[in-house]
C-alpha cells in the first residue's frame, strides 16, 4: 500500500447507488431503541426512582432522557461498527485509498458521529435535570448548566463525550485512505469510555470487577452490533466483497458473543444475587436481556449455517444474509433500548453496607502484606490486564503451533521470554501484588516497575510480530489484505515512525514517572480506579515501545545504529536513579489523605512506605536497564559476527575480489609515490 495520508483531495470513485439505501433502517433502529427504553422506564424504572426519594423532574426528562440515550447508543455503535467494517472487513484499493464499500462505511460513521455528539450534548442538561429534580428548562439555563456541570460526574462524562465525538466526526471527514481508519476506530473506542466508566458499575463493592467487565462488555457489544449494522448496509447496497466481509464478521461476532456473555455474567453477579433475578425489577430486566442475548446467539448460529454457505457458493446471493442480518439488527436495537432502561433502573440494595475499603478499592484487605499474601495467598483476577496476559500467551502459542505444523523452527529463548513476560504481567495485576498496589505506595511502585521494566523487556525479546508475520500467510497479489498486511502497514505507518523515534520513546519511557508522581497527577487521581488502569496501560505501552526500539527482535520502523541504542540506555539510567532518590528524600507523603482514608486494619508508616517505594524505583529501575545494556552488547557482537560471515562468504564467491582491489589500490599509490621521488 502507499504511504498513509490523513487528508487528500483525491476521492474514490463512487458508482451509482446499489439496490437500496440503508439510512431508513438506521433511523428505524434508533426509533425502536428509543421506544423500548422509554417503555422500560415508564413501566418500571420511573416509579422506582420516585420511591428512592429522587425528585420528579417532569415527563420531558423522565422519558426524554432514556429515549435520547438510546438514540445516542445506536449512533455510537454505528460509528464504531462502520469504522471497524472499513478497517478490517472490506479491503481498500491497491493504492491505499478506500474502495467504495469502505468509503461509504466511513461516511456513515461520520454522520453517526455527528448524531452521537448532538445526543451527547443533549444528555448533559437532561442528566442535570434528572439528578437535581429540576425541570429540563431550568437545567438548560446557562448559569445552572455550567455551574453544576463539574459537580455531576455523569454530566461531565457526557460533556467529554460530546467533545470527543465532534473531533472524531471532523477527522472522519478528512480521511480517505485506509491507513488512518484503524486510528479513527481507536479514537471512537476512547470516546466510548467516559460514560462507560460512570454509573452503577463505578461505585460500591467490587466496583473494580464491575467497571472492567462493563468496559469489555461495551466494546464487544459496540463492535458486534455496529459491525452487524455496517454489514447489513453493505449487503443492502449490493457492495463488493460481501462474502469476505461476512466471513470475517462471523469470526469477530463469535468472539464478541463470548466476551459479552462472560462479562455480562460477571457484572450481573456483582450487582444481584440469584434470588434478586425473579423478585426485583432490575433482576427481571436482566433476565430479559439474557434472553435477548441468547436469541441473538441463535441468529448468529443460523447465519453461519445458512447464509454464509449460500454466500460462499454464490457471492451475488445476498438474500439470506440480508434477511437474517435485518432481523438480528432489529433485535439488537431493541436490546440496546432494554440495556438503557436497565441502566436507569436502580439495582437491588446490597445485603450489607460496604466497608470503606470496598467503596474505595472494591474489596477488603484484612491482613498485612507478606511474601505469601503478595504472590500466593490472595488473587483477584484483573479482567483487563489479566485477560490481556492470557490472550497474548494463547495467541503466541497458536502462532508456535502454526509454525510447527508447517515444519518451521522458532527459537526456544524467544518463547521463554514471551511467556515469562505474560506471567509477569499476570502476577503484577492479578495476584496480591495487584490487590495491595492500590492501598500501599511501595507495592504500587513495585507493580509499576514490573509493568514498565520487566514485562516489556521479556515481551520485546519474544518477537511476537515476527512470529505473526511468519505464521500468517500472505494474502496474494489480487486477494484482499489480511492480518499479515495489516501488521506490515502498521510497521511502516507515520505514527509508528513517530513513536519509535529515539527521543520520543525515551521521553515517554522516563518522563511518565516524573509527570505522574512529581507532577501531581498521581496525588490528584489516587482514588480513581480508572486512573490506575490508565497508569498501568501507560507503563506497559511506554516500556514495550522503549525496549522494542532498543533490544526488540521484531522489525522496527527505524533502523537505529547500536551506538544510538546504547545512548538511549545510558541516557535513561541517571533519570531513573534521580527519580528514585527524589522519592526517598521527599518530606511529604503523596496522596496522604487517600491512604489514610482507606482505614486499613493494620497500621503502617506512610512516610517509611513511600521511602520503600522510592528505593524500589531506584533499584528496580537500574537492574533491568543494566541487563538490557548487556543484552544489547551481545546483540551488537552477534551482528558483527553475522556481518563478518557474510563478507567471508562473498569473498569465497568472488575469490577475494574486494581484497584484491584494495591491495591493487595501495600498490598503485606506492608506485606513484616512487615516481614522484
Amino acid at each position: 500500500m502507499a504511504a498513509p495520508e490523513l487528508a487528500s483531495t483525491a476521492q474514490p470513485s463512487v458508482p451509482a447507488p446499489g439496490r437500496g439505501n440503508p439510512s431508513v433502517l438506521f433511523v428505524l433502529f434508533g426509533i425502536l431503541a428509543a421506544i423500548v427504553a422509554s417503555l422500560v422506564v415508564g413501566l418500571s424504572a420511573a416509579q422506582a426512582l420516585v420511591l428512592l426519594g429522587i425528585p420528579d423532574p417532569g415527563a420531558l426528562t423522565t422519558y426524554g432522557l432514556p429515549a435520547v440515550r438510546a438514540v445516542s447508543e445506536v449512533a455510537t455503535v454505528i460509528t464504531i461498527g462502520s469504522l471497524f467494517f472499513a478497517a478490517f472487513l472490506v479491503p481498500p484499493q491497491r493504492s491505499g485509498v478506500l474502495d467504495v464499500g469502505g468509503y461509504r462505511a466511513v461516511r456513515t460513521a461520520g454522520i453517526a458521529a455527528v448524531v452521537w455528539a448532538a445526543t451527547a450534548a443533549l444528555m448533559v442538561p437532561l442528566t442535570l435535570s434528572d439528578t437535581s429534580g429540576a425541570s429540563f428548562a431550568e437545567a438548560l439555563r446557562p448559569d445552572n448548566l455550567f455551574g453544576a456541570l463539574g459537580q455531576v460526574e455523569t454530566a461531565l462524562a457526557w460533556a467529554w463525550t460530546t467533545v470527543l465525538a465532534l473531533i472524531t466526526a471532523l477527522l472522519i471527514r478528512l480521511a480517505v485512505r485506509w491507513s488512518w481508519v484503524p486510528y479513527l476506530l481507536l479514537l471512537s473506542l476512547v470516546t466510548l469510555m467516559p460514560v462507560a466508566l460512570t454509573g452503577h458499575s463505578s461505585s460500591g463493592g467490587s466496583h473494580d470487577l464491575a467497571t472492567n467487565s462493563l468496559v469489555l462488555h461495551l466494546v464487544a457489544a459496540s463492535v458486534w452490533a455496529g459491525g452487524l449494522f455496517a454489514l447489513l448496509a453493505h449487503s443492502w447496497r449490493g457492495g463488493d466483497h460481501t462474502d469476505v466481509a461476512a466471513r470475517r464478521f462471523s469470526f469477530v461476532a463469535g468472539l464478541a458473543f463470548v466476551v459479552m456473555a462472560l462479562t455480562g455474567v460477571i457484572n450481573a453477579g456483582v450487582r444481584v444475587s440469584f434470588e434478586d433475578l425473579t423478585t426485583t425489577t432490575y433482576g427481571r430486566l436482566l433476565i430479559a436481556k439474557i434472553v435477548a442475548l441468547i436469541l441473538l446467539g441463535l441468529f448468529g448460529w443460523m447465519q453461519r449455517r445458512r447464509a454464509l454457505p449460500a454466500l460462499e457458493a454464490d457471492p451475488a446471493d445476498r438474500g439470506a444474509l440480508v434477511r437474517f442480518a435485518a432481523v438480528e439488527a432489529f433485535v439488537l436495537a431493541a436490546t440496546v433500548g432494554l440495556a438503557v432502561g436497565l441502566g436507569r433502573t436502580p439495582p437491588p440494595a446490597p445485603d450489607a453496607v460496604p466497608s470503606v475499603q470496598e467503596v474505595a478499592l472494591g474489596y477488603n484487605l484484612e491482613v498485612p502484606p507478606s511474601f505469601a499474601n503478595l504472590f500466593f495467598g490472595q488473587w483477584r483476577f484483573d479482567l483487563i490486564f489479566g485477560t490481556l496476559a492470557i490472550v497474548l500467551a494463547v495467541a503466541y502459542a497458536i502462532g508456535l503451533w502454526t509454525l510447527r505444523k508447517r515444519g518451521d523452527a522458532w527459537p526456544v529463548g524467544r518463547s521463554i521470554a514471551w511467556f515469562s513476560g505474560c506471567f509477569v504481567l499476570l502476577v503484577a495485576t492479578s495476584s496480591g501484588v495487584g490487590m495491595y498496589s492500590a492501598a500501599m505506595f511501595s507495592v504500587h511502585m513495585g507493580a509499576h516497575m514490573a509493568m514498565s521494566m520487566l514485562a516489556p523487556v521479556l515481551l520485546a525479546l519474544g518477537g511476537a510480530m515476527t512470529l505473526a508475520l511468519r505464521a500468517f500467510k500472505p494474502a496474494g497479489r489480487n486477494a484482499p489484505p489480511g492480518p499479515r498486511e495489516w501488521i506490515l502497514e502498521f510497521l511502516h505507518s507515520p505514527p509508528s515512525r513517530f513513536f519509535t523515534h529515539p527521543i520520543v520513546a525515551s521521553v515517554m519511557f522516563v518522563g511518565g514517572f516524573y509527570a505522574l508522581y512529581l507532577g501531581g497527577i498521581f496525588e490528584t487521581f489516587a482514588d480513581s480506579h480508572t486512573a490506575h488502569v490508565l497508569m498501568n496501560l501507560h507503563f506497559l505501552m511506554s516500556g514495550y515501545l522503549f525496549y522494542w526500539v532498543v533490544i526488540g527482535v521484531d522489525p522496527s520502523p527505524r533502523d537505529l545504529q547500536p551506538v544510538t541504542k546504547l545512548g538511549m540506555v545510558f541516557g535513561s539510567l541517571p533519570f531513573h536513579a534521580f527519580f528514585g532518590v527524589t522519592l526517598m528524600s521527599m518530606g511529604t507523603v503523596m496522596a496522604e489523605s487517600y491512604y489514610r482514608g482507606l482505614a486499613l486494619p493494620w497500621n503502617y508508616d506512610l512516610f517509611d512506605d513511600q521511602k520503600v517505594g522510592g528505593s524500589i524505583a531506584w533499584s528496580a529501575g537500574e537492574i533491568p536497564l543494566v541487563l538490557v545494556m548487556l543484552a544489547l552488547l551481545v546483540q551488537w557482537s552477534r551482528s558483527d559476527t553475522r556481518t563478518a560471515r557474510r563478507v567471508d562468504r562473498a569473498a569465497d564467491r568472488d575469490e577475494d575480489a574486494d581484497l584484491a582491489a584494495h591491495n591493487a589500490m595501495f600498490a598503485e599509490l606506492a608506485r606513484r609515490d616512487q615516481e614522484t621521488r
